[in-house]
Protein backbone atom coordinates (compact mmCIF):
# COMPACT_ATOMS: atom_id res chain seq x y z
CA UNK A 1 0.00 0.00 0.00
CA UNK A 2 1.23 3.56 -0.99
CA UNK A 3 1.72 5.95 1.51
CA UNK A 4 -0.77 8.86 0.53
CA UNK A 5 -1.79 11.39 2.36
CA UNK A 6 -5.74 11.98 2.72
CA UNK A 7 -6.80 14.40 0.12
CA UNK A 8 -5.52 13.68 -3.40
CA UNK A 9 -3.40 15.92 -5.15
CA UNK A 10 -5.19 19.31 -6.07
CA UNK A 11 -7.93 18.91 -2.67
CA UNK A 12 -11.59 17.27 -3.37
CA UNK A 13 -12.38 19.20 -6.27
CA UNK A 14 -12.99 16.44 -8.70
CA UNK A 15 -14.67 13.29 -9.10
CA UNK A 16 -13.39 9.49 -9.14
CA UNK A 17 -14.35 8.09 -12.24
CA UNK A 18 -12.79 4.37 -13.60
CA UNK A 19 -9.84 5.06 -11.41
CA UNK A 20 -8.67 8.58 -12.10
CA UNK A 21 -9.26 11.85 -10.33
CA UNK A 22 -11.43 13.95 -12.68
CA UNK A 23 -11.87 17.24 -13.00
CA UNK A 24 -14.97 19.07 -13.35
CA UNK A 25 -14.53 20.45 -16.85
CA UNK A 26 -17.63 22.24 -18.07
CA UNK A 27 -19.85 20.55 -15.22
CA UNK A 28 -21.33 22.68 -12.67
CA UNK A 29 -20.25 22.79 -9.35
CA UNK A 30 -21.50 21.72 -5.57
CA UNK A 31 -20.36 24.04 -2.74
CA UNK A 32 -19.61 22.43 0.28
CA UNK A 33 -20.06 24.48 2.91
CA UNK A 34 -18.85 23.86 6.67
CA UNK A 35 -22.43 23.73 8.68
CA UNK A 36 -21.18 25.96 11.59
CA UNK A 37 -19.10 29.04 10.33
CA UNK A 38 -21.09 28.73 6.51
CA UNK A 39 -17.67 28.87 4.99
CA UNK A 40 -16.46 27.00 1.47
CA UNK A 41 -14.25 24.40 2.41
CA UNK A 42 -14.76 22.72 -1.37
CA UNK A 43 -16.12 23.21 -4.80
CA UNK A 44 -17.20 19.76 -5.65
CA UNK A 45 -18.10 18.69 -9.75
CA UNK A 46 -21.82 17.68 -9.73
CA UNK A 47 -21.87 14.78 -11.63
CA UNK A 48 -23.73 14.08 -14.97
CA UNK A 49 -25.98 11.39 -16.62
CA UNK A 50 -23.24 10.66 -18.57
CA UNK A 51 -20.54 10.28 -15.61
CA UNK A 52 -23.47 8.04 -13.93
CA UNK A 53 -23.23 5.96 -17.56
CA UNK A 54 -19.30 5.91 -18.00
CA UNK A 55 -19.32 4.53 -13.91
CA UNK A 56 -21.35 2.15 -14.38
CA UNK A 57 -20.18 0.84 -17.80
CA UNK A 58 -16.31 0.55 -16.27
CA UNK A 59 -17.45 -0.71 -13.05
CA UNK A 60 -19.54 -3.80 -15.13
CA UNK A 61 -15.95 -4.10 -17.36
CA UNK A 62 -13.80 -4.25 -14.31
CA UNK A 63 -16.12 -6.63 -11.99
CA UNK A 64 -15.78 -9.72 -13.67
CA UNK A 65 -11.78 -9.72 -13.33
CA UNK A 66 -12.04 -8.23 -9.58
CA UNK A 67 -14.58 -11.10 -9.07
CA UNK A 68 -12.44 -14.01 -10.31
CA UNK A 69 -9.77 -12.60 -7.69
CA UNK A 70 -8.81 -14.96 -4.73
CA UNK A 71 -10.39 -14.47 -1.63
CA UNK A 72 -7.32 -13.20 0.32
CA UNK A 73 -6.68 -11.17 -2.46
CA UNK A 74 -9.89 -9.13 -1.90
CA UNK A 75 -9.52 -9.32 1.85
CA UNK A 76 -6.68 -8.05 1.33
CA UNK A 77 -7.52 -4.73 -0.13
CA UNK A 78 -10.36 -4.21 2.57
CA UNK A 79 -7.40 -4.57 5.32
CA UNK A 80 -5.31 -2.08 3.50
CA UNK A 81 -8.27 0.47 3.64
CA UNK A 82 -8.80 -0.23 7.30
CA UNK A 83 -5.09 0.44 7.73
CA UNK A 84 -5.49 3.59 6.06
CA UNK A 85 -8.36 5.03 7.85
CA UNK A 86 -6.79 4.28 10.98
CA UNK A 87 -3.43 6.15 9.95
CA UNK A 88 -5.66 9.65 8.71
CA UNK A 89 -8.25 8.84 11.38
CA UNK A 90 -7.54 12.46 13.06
CA UNK A 91 -7.99 13.76 10.14
CA UNK A 92 -10.93 12.08 9.46
CA UNK A 93 -12.37 13.01 12.74
CA UNK A 94 -11.82 16.48 11.47
CA UNK A 95 -12.89 16.46 8.10
CA UNK A 96 -16.39 14.96 9.31
CA UNK A 97 -16.91 18.00 11.60
CA UNK A 98 -16.08 20.37 9.37
CA UNK A 99 -18.44 19.00 6.60
CA UNK A 100 -21.38 17.74 8.54
CA UNK A 101 -21.29 19.28 11.51
CA UNK A 102 -20.33 16.58 13.45
CA UNK A 103 -19.26 16.92 17.42
CA UNK A 104 -15.66 14.81 18.20
CA UNK A 105 -18.12 12.34 20.05
CA UNK A 106 -20.22 11.77 17.12
CA UNK A 107 -17.05 11.79 14.73
CA UNK A 108 -14.76 9.13 16.64
CA UNK A 109 -17.75 7.17 17.27
CA UNK A 110 -18.61 6.70 13.37
CA UNK A 111 -14.69 6.91 12.06
CA UNK A 112 -14.74 3.52 14.65
CA UNK A 113 -18.46 1.93 13.52
CA UNK A 114 -16.77 2.53 9.88
CA UNK A 115 -13.31 0.68 10.35
CA UNK A 116 -15.98 -2.22 12.90
CA UNK A 117 -17.59 -2.79 9.19
CA UNK A 118 -14.68 -2.65 7.47
CA UNK A 119 -13.24 -5.43 9.56
CA UNK A 120 -16.64 -7.58 8.78
CA UNK A 121 -16.36 -6.73 5.53
CA UNK A 122 -13.06 -8.59 5.20
CA UNK A 123 -14.13 -11.81 6.47
CA UNK A 124 -16.95 -12.27 3.71
CA UNK A 125 -14.31 -13.41 1.10
CA UNK A 126 -14.08 -16.26 2.97
CA UNK A 127 -17.72 -16.32 3.88
CA UNK A 128 -19.01 -16.93 0.16
CA UNK A 129 -20.20 -20.17 0.87
CA UNK A 130 -22.58 -22.67 -0.84
CA UNK A 131 -24.27 -25.92 -0.29
CA UNK A 132 -24.52 -29.39 -1.77
CA UNK A 133 -28.05 -30.83 -2.21
CA UNK A 134 -28.78 -34.77 -3.29
CA UNK A 135 -31.23 -34.67 -6.18
CA UNK A 136 -34.53 -36.46 -7.05
CA UNK A 137 -33.08 -37.51 -10.46
CA UNK A 138 -30.81 -40.68 -10.54
CA UNK A 139 -27.01 -39.43 -11.29
CA UNK A 140 -27.82 -35.56 -10.54
CA UNK A 141 -25.22 -34.28 -8.39
CA UNK A 142 -26.93 -30.09 -7.40
CA UNK A 143 -24.58 -27.60 -5.79
CA UNK A 144 -25.95 -23.93 -4.93
CA UNK A 145 -23.20 -21.59 -5.21
CA UNK A 146 -23.27 -17.93 -3.32
CA UNK A 147 -21.96 -15.34 -6.04
CA UNK A 148 -22.04 -11.55 -6.28
CA UNK A 149 -24.73 -9.77 -8.10
CA UNK A 150 -22.23 -7.91 -10.33
CA UNK A 151 -22.76 -4.14 -10.13
CA UNK A 152 -23.75 -2.54 -6.72
CA UNK A 153 -25.28 1.15 -6.90
CA UNK A 154 -24.98 2.61 -3.54
CA UNK A 155 -27.01 5.92 -2.61
CA UNK A 156 -25.73 7.31 0.81
CA UNK A 157 -27.03 9.78 3.40
CA UNK A 158 -25.41 13.28 4.55
CA UNK A 159 -25.57 12.36 8.79
CA UNK A 160 -23.58 9.73 8.99
CA UNK A 161 -21.73 10.00 5.87
CA UNK A 162 -18.32 7.79 6.42
CA UNK A 163 -20.25 5.22 7.93
CA UNK A 164 -23.13 4.73 5.93
CA UNK A 165 -21.86 5.02 2.82
CA UNK A 166 -18.86 2.35 3.87
CA UNK A 167 -21.71 0.04 5.85
CA UNK A 168 -22.72 -1.02 2.00
CA UNK A 169 -19.41 -0.47 -0.49
CA UNK A 170 -16.91 -2.55 1.84
CA UNK A 171 -19.22 -5.38 2.08
CA UNK A 172 -19.78 -4.95 -1.83
CA UNK A 173 -16.27 -4.98 -2.78
CA UNK A 174 -15.18 -8.00 -0.28
CA UNK A 175 -18.31 -10.15 -1.98
CA UNK A 176 -16.67 -9.17 -5.57
CA UNK A 177 -18.72 -6.73 -6.91
CA UNK A 178 -18.08 -3.47 -8.32
CA UNK A 179 -19.85 -0.15 -6.81
CA UNK A 180 -21.18 3.09 -8.27
CA UNK A 181 -21.40 5.56 -5.31
CA UNK A 182 -23.09 8.51 -5.45
CA UNK A 183 -23.02 10.75 -1.80
CA UNK A 184 -25.38 13.39 -0.73
CA UNK A 185 -24.43 16.69 -2.15
CA UNK A 186 -24.43 17.96 1.36
CA UNK A 187 -21.36 15.46 2.59
CA UNK A 188 -19.83 14.63 -0.68
CA UNK A 189 -16.26 14.46 0.44
CA UNK A 190 -16.81 12.10 3.63
CA UNK A 191 -19.83 10.34 2.10
CA UNK A 192 -18.29 9.73 -1.55
CA UNK A 193 -14.70 11.08 -2.38
CA UNK A 194 -12.76 10.04 0.98
CA UNK A 195 -13.94 6.27 0.34
CA UNK A 196 -12.68 6.62 -3.45
CA UNK A 197 -9.25 7.93 -1.64
CA UNK A 198 -9.77 5.11 0.64
CA UNK A 199 -10.08 2.25 -1.61
CA UNK A 200 -7.52 4.12 -4.19
CA UNK A 201 -4.73 4.06 -1.49
CA UNK A 202 -6.25 0.41 -0.71
CA UNK A 203 -5.36 -1.20 -4.32
CA UNK A 204 -8.30 -1.84 -5.55
CA UNK A 205 -8.29 -2.19 -9.48
CA UNK A 206 -9.50 0.41 -11.68
CA UNK A 207 -13.23 0.61 -12.52
CA UNK A 208 -14.07 -1.33 -9.28
CA UNK A 209 -15.40 1.59 -7.63
CA UNK A 210 -16.16 4.74 -8.72
CA UNK A 211 -17.72 7.96 -6.98
CA UNK A 212 -19.84 10.49 -8.84
CA UNK A 213 -21.37 13.12 -6.33
CA UNK A 214 -24.71 15.03 -7.39
CA UNK A 215 -27.97 16.66 -6.58
CA UNK A 216 -30.62 13.73 -6.45
CA UNK A 217 -32.77 15.40 -8.13
CA UNK A 218 -30.44 15.99 -11.12
CA UNK A 219 -28.77 12.30 -11.43
CA UNK A 220 -30.39 10.43 -8.84
CA UNK A 221 -32.64 8.40 -11.61
CA UNK A 222 -29.81 7.58 -13.38
CA UNK A 223 -28.18 6.23 -11.05
CA UNK A 224 -31.21 4.08 -9.48
CA UNK A 225 -32.59 3.55 -12.80
CA UNK A 226 -29.59 2.69 -14.72
CA UNK A 227 -29.71 -1.01 -16.56
CA UNK A 228 -26.50 -1.89 -14.69
CA UNK A 229 -26.70 -2.36 -11.57
CA UNK A 230 -28.21 -5.52 -9.94
CA UNK A 231 -28.57 -4.27 -6.28
CA UNK A 232 -29.36 -0.71 -5.14
CA UNK A 233 -28.54 0.09 -1.91
CA UNK A 234 -30.04 3.60 -0.49
CA UNK A 235 -30.15 5.13 2.50
CA UNK A 236 -32.25 7.95 3.34
CA UNK A 237 -36.11 9.33 3.73
CA UNK A 238 -38.85 6.91 3.25
CA UNK A 239 -40.53 9.53 0.71
CA UNK A 240 -37.42 9.08 -1.81
CA UNK A 241 -36.23 5.81 -0.83
CA UNK A 242 -39.84 4.82 -1.74
CA UNK A 243 -38.99 6.17 -5.03
CA UNK A 244 -35.47 5.11 -5.35
CA UNK A 245 -37.20 1.13 -5.14
CA UNK A 246 -39.68 1.59 -7.75
CA UNK A 247 -37.16 3.18 -9.95
CA UNK A 248 -34.49 0.37 -9.08
CA UNK A 249 -37.24 -2.46 -9.18
CA UNK A 250 -38.45 -1.40 -13.30
CA UNK A 251 -35.14 -2.89 -14.16
CA UNK A 252 -35.45 -5.99 -11.39
CA UNK A 253 -32.55 -4.65 -9.11
CA UNK A 254 -32.85 -5.21 -5.62
CA UNK A 255 -33.60 -2.31 -3.81
CA UNK A 256 -32.14 -2.14 0.03
CA UNK A 257 -33.66 0.49 1.73
CA UNK A 258 -33.20 1.72 5.06
CA UNK A 259 -35.90 4.39 5.35
CA UNK A 260 -36.95 6.60 7.58
CA UNK A 261 -37.51 5.96 11.81
CA UNK A 262 -40.02 7.45 14.16
CA UNK A 263 -38.84 5.51 17.29
CA UNK A 264 -39.79 5.29 20.82
CA UNK A 265 -38.08 5.45 23.90
CA UNK A 266 -40.60 3.85 26.43
CA UNK A 267 -40.01 4.37 30.26
CA UNK A 268 -41.70 2.14 32.14
CA UNK A 269 -43.48 2.97 36.27
CA UNK A 270 -40.99 0.48 36.98
CA UNK A 271 -37.84 1.58 35.03
CA UNK A 272 -35.06 3.18 36.83
CA UNK A 273 -35.18 6.80 35.97
CA UNK A 274 -31.44 7.60 36.24
CA UNK A 275 -31.06 5.40 33.72
CA UNK A 276 -33.67 6.33 31.03
CA UNK A 277 -32.67 9.47 31.58
CA UNK A 278 -29.04 9.30 30.46
CA UNK A 279 -30.52 6.62 27.65
CA UNK A 280 -33.06 9.31 26.77
CA UNK A 281 -30.67 12.54 26.35
CA UNK A 282 -27.99 10.34 24.03
CA UNK A 283 -30.60 8.78 22.34
CA UNK A 284 -32.19 12.33 21.15
CA UNK A 285 -29.86 14.54 21.37
CA UNK A 286 -26.02 12.97 19.70
CA UNK A 287 -25.65 14.39 16.52
CA UNK A 288 -28.19 17.06 16.96
CA UNK A 289 -30.74 13.94 16.51
CA UNK A 290 -29.72 14.06 12.90
CA UNK A 291 -29.65 10.24 12.58
CA UNK A 292 -32.88 7.29 11.48
CA UNK A 293 -32.53 5.67 14.64
CA UNK A 294 -32.81 8.93 17.36
CA UNK A 295 -35.74 9.00 19.88
CA UNK A 296 -38.43 10.70 17.96
CA UNK A 297 -41.04 10.59 20.83
CA UNK A 298 -40.62 9.47 24.75
CA UNK A 299 -43.70 7.15 25.51
CA UNK A 300 -43.73 7.89 29.78
CA UNK A 301 -45.74 6.06 32.13
CA UNK A 302 -47.94 8.50 33.86
CA UNK A 303 -46.85 7.50 37.58
CA UNK A 304 -43.10 8.65 36.86
CA UNK A 305 -43.93 11.47 33.83
CA UNK A 306 -43.39 14.56 35.90
CA UNK A 307 -40.38 13.49 37.32
CA UNK A 308 -39.25 12.25 34.18
CA UNK A 309 -40.17 15.42 32.60
CA UNK A 310 -38.37 17.57 34.93
CA UNK A 311 -35.02 15.77 34.83
CA UNK A 312 -34.57 15.42 31.08
CA UNK A 313 -35.40 19.39 30.57
CA UNK A 314 -32.60 19.99 33.30
CA UNK A 315 -29.99 17.54 31.37
CA UNK A 316 -30.57 18.95 27.74
CA UNK A 317 -30.73 22.64 28.98
CA UNK A 318 -27.42 21.73 30.28
CA UNK A 319 -25.94 20.55 27.14
CA UNK A 320 -22.85 22.56 25.91
CA UNK A 321 -23.80 24.22 22.42
CA UNK A 322 -21.67 25.27 19.53
CA UNK A 323 -18.72 25.00 17.53
CA UNK A 324 -18.28 21.22 16.93
CA UNK A 325 -14.40 21.17 16.58
CA UNK A 326 -14.70 22.07 20.22
CA UNK A 327 -14.17 19.08 22.34
CA UNK A 328 -16.79 19.84 24.80
CA UNK A 329 -19.57 20.67 22.96
CA UNK A 330 -22.22 18.17 22.12
CA UNK A 331 -24.80 20.31 20.25
CA UNK A 332 -23.25 21.30 17.20
CA UNK A 333 -25.33 22.61 14.09
CA UNK A 334 -28.04 21.32 11.90
CA UNK A 335 -26.75 20.31 8.68
CA UNK A 336 -28.37 23.41 6.47
CA UNK A 337 -31.33 26.23 6.42
CA UNK A 338 -34.28 24.13 5.12
CA UNK A 339 -33.64 22.02 7.86
CA UNK A 340 -33.36 23.74 10.47
CA UNK A 341 -36.32 25.75 9.54
CA UNK A 342 -38.31 22.51 9.78
CA UNK A 343 -37.36 21.43 12.67
CA UNK A 344 -38.80 24.45 14.52
CA UNK A 345 -41.77 24.85 12.05
CA UNK A 346 -42.67 21.35 13.85
CA UNK A 347 -41.95 23.07 17.40
CA UNK A 348 -43.98 25.81 16.69
CA UNK A 349 -46.79 24.34 15.56
CA UNK A 350 -46.54 21.32 18.89
CA UNK A 351 -47.05 24.14 21.02
CA UNK A 352 -49.80 25.94 19.26
CA UNK A 353 -51.73 22.17 19.43
CA UNK A 354 -50.95 22.54 23.07
CA UNK A 355 -47.12 21.31 24.16
CA UNK A 356 -45.56 22.52 26.58
CA UNK A 357 -41.95 24.23 25.59
CA UNK A 358 -40.28 23.01 28.83
CA UNK A 359 -36.46 24.47 27.14
CA UNK A 360 -34.90 24.99 24.19
CA UNK A 361 -36.86 25.94 21.26
CA UNK A 362 -34.65 28.77 20.03
CA UNK A 363 -31.56 28.60 17.38
CA UNK A 364 -28.29 30.77 16.62
CA UNK A 365 -27.64 30.53 13.16
CA UNK A 366 -27.81 26.65 12.78
CA UNK A 367 -27.30 25.76 16.35
CA UNK A 368 -30.63 24.44 17.63
CA UNK A 369 -31.18 24.63 21.16
CA UNK A 370 -31.90 20.54 22.86
CA UNK A 371 -35.71 21.30 23.26
CA UNK A 372 -37.51 19.47 25.43
CA UNK A 373 -41.64 18.98 25.02
CA UNK A 374 -43.83 17.99 27.52
CA UNK A 375 -48.00 17.51 27.47
CA UNK A 376 -47.32 16.35 23.64
CA UNK A 377 -49.28 13.63 22.00
CA UNK A 378 -48.84 11.53 19.64
CA UNK A 379 -50.50 13.65 16.53
CA UNK A 380 -48.22 16.70 16.88
CA UNK A 381 -45.95 17.37 14.67
CA UNK A 382 -43.20 16.97 16.69
CA UNK A 383 -43.99 13.28 17.45
CA UNK A 384 -45.84 12.20 14.41
CA UNK A 385 -43.17 13.58 11.63
CA UNK A 386 -39.51 12.50 12.18
CA UNK A 387 -38.16 15.62 13.39
CA UNK A 388 -34.62 14.91 12.49
CA UNK A 389 -33.47 17.47 15.20
CA UNK A 390 -32.72 17.70 19.20
CA UNK A 391 -36.28 17.88 19.96
CA UNK A 392 -37.53 15.75 22.83
CA UNK A 393 -41.63 15.19 22.54
CA UNK A 394 -43.06 13.07 25.98
CA UNK A 395 -45.83 11.60 26.09
CA UNK A 396 -48.26 10.79 28.66
CA UNK A 397 -49.23 6.60 28.89
CA UNK A 398 -51.99 4.92 31.72
CA UNK A 399 -50.73 1.06 30.25
CA UNK A 400 -48.59 -1.08 29.34
CA UNK A 401 -50.96 -1.83 26.42
CA UNK A 402 -51.66 2.21 25.60
CA UNK A 403 -47.58 2.52 25.26
CA UNK A 404 -47.69 -0.76 22.55
CA UNK A 405 -50.53 1.33 21.08
CA UNK A 406 -48.96 4.52 20.55
CA UNK A 407 -45.11 2.95 20.18
CA UNK A 408 -47.04 1.56 16.51
CA UNK A 409 -49.43 4.82 15.91
CA UNK A 410 -46.90 4.98 12.78
CA UNK A 411 -46.14 4.20 9.34
CA UNK A 412 -41.95 3.43 10.52
CA UNK A 413 -40.82 0.62 12.61
CA UNK A 414 -37.23 0.95 12.31
CA UNK A 415 -35.72 0.70 15.91
CA UNK A 416 -36.86 1.69 19.59
CA UNK A 417 -35.87 1.03 23.50
CA UNK A 418 -37.88 0.20 26.52
CA UNK A 419 -36.55 0.92 30.04
CA UNK A 420 -38.09 -1.59 33.29
CA UNK A 421 -36.47 -2.98 35.78
CA UNK A 422 -39.01 -6.12 35.49
CA UNK A 423 -37.55 -7.38 32.27
CA UNK A 424 -40.21 -10.02 31.72
CA UNK A 425 -42.54 -6.59 31.32
CA UNK A 426 -39.66 -5.28 29.28
CA UNK A 427 -39.53 -8.21 27.10
CA UNK A 428 -43.70 -8.14 26.42
CA UNK A 429 -43.73 -4.39 25.53
CA UNK A 430 -40.17 -4.59 23.28
CA UNK A 431 -42.26 -7.76 21.76
CA UNK A 432 -45.42 -6.06 20.96
CA UNK A 433 -44.04 -2.84 18.91
CA UNK A 434 -43.31 -3.45 15.45
CA UNK A 435 -40.15 -2.78 15.03
CA UNK A 436 -36.77 -4.32 13.39
CA UNK A 437 -34.47 -3.38 16.48
CA UNK A 438 -35.08 -2.50 19.84
CA UNK A 439 -33.20 -2.50 23.06
CA UNK A 440 -34.21 -2.47 26.94
CA UNK A 441 -32.85 -0.64 29.35
CA UNK A 442 -30.75 1.68 26.38
CA UNK A 443 -31.49 3.75 24.07
CA UNK A 444 -32.24 3.51 20.22
CA UNK A 445 -29.02 4.84 18.37
CA UNK A 446 -27.05 1.05 18.62
CA UNK A 447 -25.26 -0.13 15.46
CA UNK A 448 -23.12 -3.41 15.54
CA UNK A 449 -21.11 -4.69 12.62
CA UNK A 450 -21.66 -8.60 12.87
CA UNK A 451 -25.61 -8.42 14.17
CA UNK A 452 -29.03 -7.39 11.26
CA UNK A 453 -29.65 -3.96 11.10
CA UNK A 454 -33.36 -2.27 9.33
CA UNK A 455 -36.50 -1.86 9.66
CA UNK A 456 -40.64 -3.31 9.65
CA UNK A 457 -43.32 -1.33 7.78
CA UNK A 458 -41.87 1.96 5.81
CA UNK A 459 -38.80 1.88 7.55
CA UNK A 460 -37.47 -0.79 4.54
CA UNK A 461 -36.58 -3.53 3.46
CA UNK A 462 -33.41 -5.72 4.01
CA UNK A 463 -30.69 -5.75 6.21
CA UNK A 464 -27.13 -4.84 7.01
CA UNK A 465 -24.08 -6.10 8.39
CA UNK A 466 -23.40 -9.36 9.30
CA UNK A 467 -24.44 -12.40 7.38
CA UNK A 468 -27.45 -10.25 5.71
CA UNK A 469 -25.76 -7.90 4.24
CA UNK A 470 -24.15 -10.60 1.70
CA UNK A 471 -28.06 -11.77 0.72
CA UNK A 472 -28.37 -8.10 -0.65
CA UNK A 473 -24.91 -7.59 -2.67
CA UNK A 474 -24.59 -11.70 -3.58
CA UNK A 475 -27.29 -14.12 -5.22
CA UNK A 476 -27.42 -18.05 -5.17
CA UNK A 477 -26.83 -20.07 -8.33
CA UNK A 478 -27.73 -23.23 -8.73
CA UNK A 479 -25.64 -25.74 -10.30
CA UNK A 480 -26.47 -29.28 -11.39
CA UNK A 481 -24.07 -31.69 -13.02
CA UNK A 482 -25.62 -34.92 -14.46
CA UNK A 483 -22.95 -37.47 -13.95
CA UNK A 484 -24.67 -40.80 -15.82
CA UNK A 485 -27.20 -41.03 -18.70
CA UNK A 486 -30.42 -39.76 -17.71
CA UNK A 487 -33.48 -41.69 -19.31
CA UNK A 488 -36.11 -38.82 -20.68
CA UNK A 489 -39.75 -39.95 -21.69
CA UNK A 490 -39.93 -38.68 -24.87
Amino acid sequence: MTDLPLAPDGGWDSLYLAGDWTDSGDRDAITVENPYTRESIASVPAGTDADVDRAYETAASAQETWAKQPPQARAGVISAAIQFVGDHREEIVELLARESGSTRVKSEAEVETARGMMQQAASYPFRMDGQHADSITPGKENVAERVPVGVVGVISPWNFPLHLSMRAVAPAIAAGNSVVLKPASNTPITGGLLLARIFEAAGVPEGVLSVVPGRGSEIGDAVAGHDIPRTIAFTGSTEIGQGVAATAARNCALPAMELGGNNVHVVTDDADLERAVDGGVFGSFLHQGQICISINRHLVHEDVYDEYVDALADRAASLPTGDPTDDDTVIGPIIDESQRDQILEYVEESVDAGATLETGGDHDGLVVEPTVLSDADNDMAAACNEHFGPVAPVIPYASDDEAIELANDTIHGLSGSVHSEDLEQAREIADGIETGMIHINDQPVNDEPHVPFGGMKQSGMGRYNGEQILEEVTTTKWISIQHEPREYPF
